[in-house]
């Protein structure tokens, strides 16, 4: 039972928790401004009414010990540049109306001498601003108090806090936006790094197994410290694999050929029949297992060098050589003749030898292996813009329906049951091939009867 796991970006948190961050800053930037904003609009507001009640209050002045007032066009005139708003004024005399609208009420923060106090109220179903200034007036030696109350409404007040309302909105979405681009170039930025890493290890062939050196952050050095430790165990797991497999090879096919050679010798000491034919079925196992385990070794050797193929420039004509040199003798017992035709021109592959000459002799033992006595075996190397090792015998073939899944593992051909085998030739040599850059091609001999078998490597 497997278990998704989910993909985490770092990259995408830290972006999402930096926009946060942003978009923190962005509201609390938001409503700084707009206190600041409606605090400095209505200290302004504040100062042109204590302006206009200061230019009113000081306007009150006696004729003939009558106290008398004549409003400066200015004190009103300064309130209307600033808004559309109303503005109400009230001169108050010992606490009677000397002129203006009697039921303004006066602010309830009263301070003294001339200091003006502001207040705000609803005066006839506005809300208005207004402030209060007081002086005192000497009218033959007797000293009266004039308070001045000067009231506008707020409808520009709220007009303006509604334009800063829309400009620091502007302002904040800019800054979020801004903010969360800048942070994802400092994502960028902070884990590039990591990127470099990464890339450095994914440029490193199949078998470089060397430790990490790429210059990284101290924060990773973790990260680097593991990876090399686990490069270093990983080296030393597959140089004791492959020295096992080496030794198990040896250990598994000695004793088994030890065995095949006393069967023999028994085998032709045997007089009865039942007994010969007994000996001959355990030779038979014997074989199959051999092979068998021959094969499974050198399968599971084959995909443990793939992943560290060790390439030299290798001659193909050599490989070929080889292979026919060391299989002769098992050919020449069935009266097997093979035929090496090798070009002129030299030519070169880049590749693991031991891979490669393990490919061709699986080749050329199949052939031999499926092939009746007094037949012949060609072996060719064409050159073009593909290197072709091909080997064609005239044995029984591959059939038409078995053509595509020869190569898989334990897949042998179903005209082959009565040979012993173990399905695996093919499988090692399409791994070989695949491990090179190649391809395993499957056929019948266009000469006659028989299978053609060809390895493809790329020219070097």
């Amino acid at each position: 039972m497997s278990t998704a796991v989910a993909q985490i970006s770092i990259r995408r948190r830290l972006v999402v928790q930096l926009a946060l961050v942003a978009a923190l800053l962005s509201v609390v930037f938001f409503f700084a401004l707009q206190v600041v904003a409606d605090r400095a609009t209505e200290a302004t507001q504040d100062n042109i009414l204590a302006a206009s009640a200061t230019s009113i209050a000081d306007a009150v002045y006696t004729d003939a010990g009558i106290v008398r007032v004549e409003i400066p066009y200015s004190a009103l005139s300064m309130l209307g540049t600033v808004s559309e708003d109303r503005v109400f004024y009230n001169v108050i005399l010992d606490g009677q109306t000397l002129t203006g609208y009697d039921d303004l009420p006066v602010p309830a923060a009263r301070g003294a001498g001339r200091d003006p106090r502001f207040g705000t109220y609803l005066y006839r179903g506005d809300t208005v601003r207004a402030v209060v200034v007081r002086r005192a007036l000497n009218v033959a030696d007797r000293i009266h108090r004039v308070e001045v109350v000067v009231a506008q409404t707020r409808l520009g007040l709220a007009a303006i806090s509604s334009r800063i309302t829309t400009t620091a909105t502007a302002i904040g979405v800019v800054f979020f936006l801004a903010a969360t681009a800048l942070s994802a170039l400092a994502a960028q930025n902070a884990l590039s790094p990591l990127s470099r890493l990464a890339e450095a290890v994914r440029r490193r062939g199949p078998r470089d197994l060397r430790p990490v050196t790429a210059e990284t952050p101290s924060e990773l050095t973790p990260l680097v410290g593991g990876l090399n430790g686990f490069i270093a165990r990983l080296r030393a797991a597959l140089t004791r694999s492959e020295d096992l497999i080496v030794e198990a090879a040896h250990r598994v096919r000695t004793p088994l050929a030890t065995v095949r050679t006393q069967a023999e010798m028994v085998h032709l000491q045997m007089e009865k029949p039942e007994n010969r034919a007994a000996l001959r079925q355990m030779i038979r196992a014997v074989d199959e297992s051999s092979r068998s385990a021959g094969q499974l070794l050198d399968h599971a050797m084959v995909t443990l060098r793939s992943d560290q193929l060790e390439t030299d420039e290798i001659d193909p004509a050599d490989l070929l050589r080889d292979a026919v040199d060391r299989l002769s003798p098992t050919a020449d017992l069935k009266d097997i003749a093979i035929v090496l035709d090798l070009p002129q021109a030299p030519m070169r592959v880049q590749g693991d030898a031991i891979l490669l000459q393990n490919a061709v002799r699986n080749i050329l033992d199949n052939a031999i292996k499926y092939s009746p006595a007094d037949t012949e075996i060609t072996v060719r190397l064409l050159s073009g813009p593909s290197c072709r090792l091909v080997v064609c015998d005239q044995g029984r073939g591959f059939m038409p329906e078995d053509i595509a899944r020869m190569p898989e593992r334990f897949s042998r051909g179903s005209n082959v049951e009565d040979v012993v085998g173990s399905g695996l030739g093919l499988t090692i040599v399409r791994d070989v091939a695949e491990a090179h850059g190649g391809t395993l091609e499957i056929g019948p001999n266009p000469e006659g009867s028989g299978a053609c078998v060809s390895l493809v490597l790329p020219c070097s």
